[in-house]
C-alpha cells in the first residue's frame, strides 16, 4: 500500500494494521462490535491471508492456533461473550504458547449497547494471564495491533487485543504505513514435549508464564504507549482506553496524567515513578476497577502514601460507558476547582434536547414476525413457554408478539427449554434458534435433548443469513466470506442425523399452513422440530407491496394490535401501510378480519 491519508472506522483500521503487519490466518466469529474487522481483511486480501467466518469462536481459536504452531502471523476476533465460548483453548493456549505471533481481538461492549453483559477483557486478561493490548483510538489501533504480533512472537504467547464499541466504530483518518518486514511461516516442528498438553508440561509452564509475565511488566514500563503527562499538581489522573481520548479532551492543564496500554502485566515501575509524586490520584476506565486495583496494590507494596479514587471509591461510575461529560464531571469534582477551560468548556456546551426513545424492533417484512404470531396462535389457551436465544429473534419479546419467554446466550434457548419441561412437563417448551447459531452452538443442546429422551419443540428461525450482526454467510448458505461457493449444509440432515424423526417444514409468511403445522408439531413426546424458511428482507424481499383499503377498514386496529409491524401506521383514526416501509410479507393480509388489507403495486 502506498503511504497515503485515509478516512476508515476503527475495525477497518485494526484490520488493515494487521494487514500490514502480515498476519496469514484471520478467523472469527461475527458480533458485534468487532464483525467489520474480518470483513475488512477479506475485502482487502490479496490472495496470501486465508479468511474464514469459523462455525463459532472456539473453533476460531483451534484452528488459529494451529496456524500459530506453524509459525503463521493469526488473528482472531470476537465479541467479549465470544471470548466466553473460546474460553477453554484459550486457557490450554495460555500454558502452550504458539511459534508465530496470534492476537486475539475481543471487542468490549461497555453500555451494553448490543450484548448480554458488560464483562471486560482486561480482566480476562489477568485470568489467563495473558498480556492485553488497550487501543485509545483508530488510529492508535491501527500501529498498536502489529506492536501487538511483535509482542506476541518474541514471548511465544497468544495477545489479546482489547477495543471498546467506541474506538471499533469511531473514525478517523489515518496514515498507512509501510508493511512490516516479516518472515515466512517456518511449518509446523513435531515436538511433544511443547505442543501436546501433559499435566507436568502445564506445570513447568505455569512457572515460566508467572516469569514471563514479571519480566514483561518491566519491559512494559518502557513501552512508548505507556507514559506519564507532567503536571505541576498534587493530584493526578490515570486511565487508559478510550477514557484516555475523552479526558485529553477535558483535563486541566498542569494536572499529571497516566496513561496505561496494556493492563496485563501492568506497568508497575512506571506507576511507581507516577504515583510517588502525588498525594491523590483518581483512576478514569470503563467496565472494572482493573487499573485502579493494580494502583491500590502498588502503592501498598511500595508503601506510597497516595490515596486512590475510582470505581471502588464511589468517585466515578462502576457500569456503562464514559463519555467526554461524565469525565468532564468526574475531574471537576476529584480537583474540588474551577479550572478555565473546563468552565468554559461546560458553559459552551448547551443543554441537548433529550432524543427519543426508539426501542429496537424486529423489521418490517421480518419473517420472524410470521414464525412467532404463527406458534402464538397455534398455541393459543394451552399451557407453552417460549426459550428465546440470542439473534434478531431476541427482539420477538416485544409486544404485542410477546413470544420471547427466556434469553441466556447463544444456543441456551434449546437446553433451558428441556430444564424446564422436566420440571413442568405438562407444559409444551419450544426452543427458537436461527440458523446460524443452530451452526454456532444449537447442535451439541439438540443431541442432549435426543440422548436424554426430552420433550421440546425446536423451531429453526432459518432466514439464510446471520442477519443481527450484518448478514454475514453461514455453513447453511452455500458461501464462505471469501465469496466462494462451498459446502451448503442442510439442517433437516443434521437433525436427521442426530435422530431427530418429526421435522416440519414451511414458509411462515404462508400464515395457515404454519399454524397448523406448528399444531402437529405440538403433539405428542420427544423432540420435534420446525423450520421456519424464509429469507430476511435484506437477502431477498417478495416484490409485493400492501394496502390497507379504506372502505372495508374497521379501524379494529387488529393488524396493529396482534403483529406491531412498523410499516403499519395511523393517522388519526385511519390506519395506513407505509409504501416506504412495506416489504410485501403480506401476514397483515392474513390477519386482518375483514381483508380490508390487500395487494399494491409497489413502488420502487
Amino acid at each position: 500500500m502506498s503511504s497515503k491519508k485515509i478516512l476508515v472506522m476503527g475495525n477497518e483500521a485494526i484490520a488493515l494494521g494487521a494487514i500490514r503487519a502480515g498476519v496469514r490466518m484471520a478467523a472469527g466469529y461475527p458480533g458485534t462490535p468487532s464483525t467489520e474487522i474480518l470483513e475488512t481483511i477479506a475485502k482487502h486480501n490479496d490472495g496470501r491471508i486465508h479468511v474464514e467466518w469459523s462455525v463459532n469462536e472456539k473453533a476460531a481459536m483451534e484452528v488459529g492456533a494451529g496456524a500459530a504452531y506453524a509459525g503463521a502471523r493469526t488473528l482472531v476476533t470476537m465479541k467479549q461473550v465470544g471470548l466466553n465460548v473460546a474460553s477453554d483453548p484459550l486457557m490450554s493456549l495460555a500454558y502452550m504458547g504458539v511459534k508465530g505471533g496470534m492476537v486475539i481481538v475481543s471487542a468490549d461492549d461497555p453500555g451494553p449497547i448490543s450484548s448480554q453483559t458488560e464483562q471486560d477483557t482486561r480482566t480476562f486478561a489477568q485470568f489467563s494471564k495473558l498480556p492485553v493490548f488497550d487501543p485509545s483510538s483508530p488510529e492508535e489501533a491501527y500501529e498498536m495491533i502489529g506492536e501487538a504480533f511483535e509482542f506476541s512472537e518474541k514471548y511465544q504467547t497468544p495477545v489479546l487485543f482489547r477495543p471498546t464499541t467506541r474506538v471499533c466504530h469511531a473514525c478517523a483518518s489515518i496514515e498507512l504505513l509501510p508493511d512490516l518486514e516479516v518472515d515466512g511461516p517456518e511449518g509446523f516442528v513435531k515436538d511433544t514435549m511443547r505442543w501436546v498438553i501433559f499435566p507436568r508440561t502445564s506445570y513447568l509452564n505455569h512457572v515460566k508464564i508467572e516469569k514471563r509475565n514479571a519480566e514483561l511488566s518491566e519491559t512494559l514500563s518502557g513501552y512508548e504507549r505507556n507514559f506519564i503527562l507532567e503536571g505541576n499538581k498534587k493530584k493526578g489522573i490515570v486511565t487508559g482506553g478510550v477514557s484516555y481520548a475523552y479526558t485529553r479532551e477535558v483535563l486541566p492543564k498542569g494536572t499529571p496524567l497516566l496513561k496505561i496500554s496494556t493492563p496485563h502485566p501492568f506497568p508497575e515501575q512506571l506507576a511507581v515513578r507516577f504515583l510517588k509524586e502525588l498525594d491523590e490520584v483518581l483512576v478514569l476506565e470503563e467496565l472494572d476497577p482493573m487499573i485502579e486495583r493494580e494502583l491500590l496494590q502498588i502503592a501498598g507494596r511500595h508503601h506510597l502514601p497516595v490515596n486512590i479514587y475510582g470505581k471502588l471509591t464511589g468517585h466515578t461510575k462502576n457500569a456503562g460507558e464514559n463519555s467526554t461529560e461524565s469525565i468532564r464531571e468526574d475531574i471537576a469534582r476529584f480537583l474540588q476547582e474551577t479550572e478555565k477551560d473546563t468552565a468554559a468548556d461546560a458553559a459552551a456546551a448547551e443543554e441537548a434536547p433529550e432524543l427519543p426513545v426508539r426501542p429496537p424492533v424486529l423489521c418490517a417484512g421480518c419473517p420472524h414476525r410470521a414464525s412467532f404470531y404463527a406458534v402464538k396462535k397455534a398455541m393459543k389457551g394451552k399451557k407453552a413457554v417460549f426459550s428465546g436465544d440470542i439473534g434478531c429473534y431476541t427482539l420477538g419479546n416485544a409486544k404485542p408478539l410477546d413470544m420471547v419467554d427466556t434469553c441466556l446466550c447463544m444456543g441456551a434457548g434449546v437446553t433451558i427449554a428441556q430444564g424446564l419441561h422436566v420440571i413442568e412437563p405438562d407444559a409444551v417448551n419450544f426452543a427458537f434458534i436461527g440458523d446460524s447459531t443452530f451452526f454456532a452452538s444449537g447442535i451439541t443442546g439438540v443431541v442432549n435433548a435426543v440422548y436424554n429422551g426430552n420433550d421440546i419443540v425446536l423451531v429453526v428461525l432459518d432466514n439464510s443469513t446471520t442477519a443481527m450482526t450484518g448478514h454475514q454467510p453461514h455453513p447453511g448458505t452455500g458461501k464462505t466470506i471469501m465469496g466462494d461457493v462451498a459446502a451448503k449444509i442442510s439442517i433437516p440432515a443434521i437433525l436427521r442425523g442426530i435422530g431427530v424423526e418429526r421435522i416440519y417444514e414451511c414458509d411462515p409468511l404462508n400464515l395457515n399452513e404454519a399454524v397448523d403445522m406448528v399444531k402437529e408439531a405440538a403433539q405428542g413426546s420427544g423432540v420435534r422440530a420446525v423450520i421456519f424458511r424464509s429469507p430476511c428482507i435484506a437477502v431477498s424481499r417478495p416484490g409485493k407491496c400492501y394496502e390497507v383499503k379504506q372502505d372495508k377498514c374497521r379501524k379494529c386496529k387488529v393488524c396493529i394490535k396482534e403483529l406491531g409491524c412498523p410499516a403499519i401506521v395511523t393517522e388519526g383514526d385511519t390506519v395506513k401501510i407505509d409504501p416506504a416501509l412495506c416489504y410485501g410479507c403480506g401476514v397483515c393480509a392474513s390477519v386482518c378480519p375483514f381483508e380490508a388489507i390487500g395487494e399494491v403495486g409497489c413502488h420502487e
